[in-house]
């Protein structure tokens, strides 16, 4: 069944919806659902890292960058931020919402403790409550706008950049870690 909302989950956010720093994750996004992008990312993420080697999973590709361990955590960080602006965001706050240091974030996150199936758990959950997020967000919820570190910012264009940072980052890692 047509409605408004599935309408609106098959249109990219416009430029005006998102800082322009953030076009180059919403260009990674290959499908313009929103819900089903976010859908088929779970299963490809999930697929991709449980296909990883047990030794790739603590490698640094250079001194000072990220382990794959810490890389999977920023993925669950961004998106519990990033889904928190949009739910704030979503529900009419007009509080201009701060960046954060992820830097600062995969410092104290303690990933190294941690083994690839927690890890993997946290990410399907966050993921899921994700989706259960934006599967109840009215047209005007989608695209009404806010501001994220200093920039307007619509539920619908972070939707994107949640699924365009994950694609990104797997991108880094099958480049430098494989």
């Amino acid at each position: 069944m047509f409605t408004l909302q599935s309408f609106i989950m098959n249109k990219r956010p416009q430029p005006n919806e998102y800082g322009p720093y953030y076009h180059t994750y919403i260009s990674k996004v290959e499908n313009d659902n929103l819900l089903q992008a976010l859908a088929d990312g779970q299963r490809s993420t999930l697929e991709f890292f449980k296909g990883l080697p047990a030794e790739k999973w603590a490698y640094r590709y250079a001194e000072g960058k990220w382990s794959i361990k810490e890389l999977l955590l920023h993925l669950i960080d961004c998106e519990r931020v990033f889904a928190n602006r949009a739910l704030r965001i979503a529900r009419n706050d007009k509080t201009p919402l701060p960046g954060f240091d992820e830097n600062l974030f995969a410092e104290s996150s303690r990933a190294a403790s941690r083994t690839p199936d927690s890890l993997l758990a946290e990410y399907e959950a966050v993921r899921t409550a994700t989706l259960h997020l934006y599967q109840h967000l009215a047209e005007e919820d989608l695209v009404r706008i806010g501001t994220a570190s200093n920039h307007p910012a619509s539920p619908k264009a972070i939707g994107f950049i949640i699924v365009g940072h994950e694609v990104h980052h797997i991108g880094i890692v099958r480049e430098r870690y494989l």
